[in-house]
């Protein structure tokens, strides 16, 4: 017997524990699960690093937005650039105030300091405050669901591909590990698949939705204190009347 060529063939004949070979030789099922999993983690990355992006802009554009209103200048110059289009959620914020302000000062007239503005901006601000954290916490709800289904759905795929891995045992009748390992492997590879989608999806959730919960808070704070300034401005409106 050639050493050779009977080495040649036990190479040719061991299985591919690669990667690439173990995805290859899983079963369909397994495939599906595992090509699930990928695609989720890959659109949950997407939306990381689009939240990331996002955040660190309207915090940035927030504090810009804080310092032309702090410093001093006419609120109606600075409705005149923010107001008509606003670009970030605190310019949306102050936009609605101003608005709701000055329509309460058109159609209350005479009676316009003892009319229940603050609780009309105080609602317009909230209910912009609200429409822009939805529209900010937009896909939340995925990177939870990936990272709490993710290791299930990967389970799954471990559970089918073992099974199968014990069909081929009573197909063969042999108990032989060089027969059940490969099917084992591809099957553990979905759960691992599952795993690299979730913790991410985990972190990042966590992480994300703190920094939301901030901003939220950021944006209540203001118009918080924008409120107030429009009411003082109401009562001294009614002193002067």
């Amino acid at each position: 017997m050639n050493p050779t060529v009977n080495a040649t063939a036990l190479a040719a004949a061991s299985p591919d524990f690669s990667l690439w070979g173990l995805f290859l030789e899983a079963n369909f099922v397994v495939k599906l699960v595992m090509l699930g999993l990928l695609a989720a983690s890959v659109w949950v990355w997407a939306i990381v690093f689009e939240k990331i992006v996002s955040l660190r802009k309207a915090n940035r554009d927030a504090a810009a937005f804080e310092d032309r209103f702090w410093s001093g200048g006419s609120l109606d110059e600075l409705f005149d650039q923010e107001g008509d289009n606003p670009k970030h959620p605190m310019a949306s914020v102050f936009s609605a105030a101003m608005n709701e302000w000055r329509r309460s000062k058109k159609s209350a007239g005479a009676d316009f300091a003892h009319s229940s503005v603050r609780e009309r901006i105080d609602r317009a601000i909230t209910v912009t405050v609200n429409r822009e954290m939805e529209r900010m916490e937009r896909w939340m709800v995925f990177l939870a669901s990936v990272g709490s289904t993710a290791p299930f759905i990967g389970l799954f795929g471990t559970v089918w591909g073992i099974m199968h891995s014990f069909a081929s045992i009573a197909a063969m009748h042999t108990t032989s590990l060089a027969v059940v390992a490969p099917g084992i492997a591809e099957a553990l590879l979905a759960t691992a698949i599952g795993l690299v989608a979730a913790i991410p999806a985990v972190l990042a959730y966590n992480k994300i939705g703190t920094d939301l919960s901030r901003f939220a808070a950021r944006l209540e704070g203001f118009g918080s204190e924008f409120s107030a300034i429009l009411s003082r401005q109401t009562e001294a409106a009614g002193t002067e009347g």
